[in-house]
């Protein structure tokens, strides 16, 4: 399925909910560099502005977890925790 991230922008200016079809679509398009950097950071303003549902973050987490290669670390004893550095300016951590 493919959608047009120049109409998904405006709908998130207007405050519209993306659904999960969407926004899966936006990271793995993204990913796959079938979205210049222009139209994908006029998106990422119009989510910076309107924000995203509580729903919509879940969804957008989940496909960027999914977009990328995970470690499988069940083998290892007691809880695992991944904490990783953005690096750049500020230096923020995820985890």
């Amino acid at each position: 399925m493919s959608f047009d991230i120049r109409q998904l922008s405006g709908r998130k200016r207007r405050g519209e909910e993306l659904s999960d079809e969407e926004l899966r679509w936006v990271v793995n398009a993204y990913t796959a560099g079938e979205i210049d950097d222009a139209p994908m950071a006029a998106w990422l303003m119009a989510v910076c502005c309107q924000g995203m549902t509580e729903h919509e973050a879940t969804v957008m987490t989940e496909a960027m977890a999914d977009s990328g290669r995970r470690l499988d670390l069940s083998s290892l004893p007691g809880p695992t925790v991944d904490k990783h550095s953005t690096g750049g300016v500020g230096d923020k951590v995820t985890f």
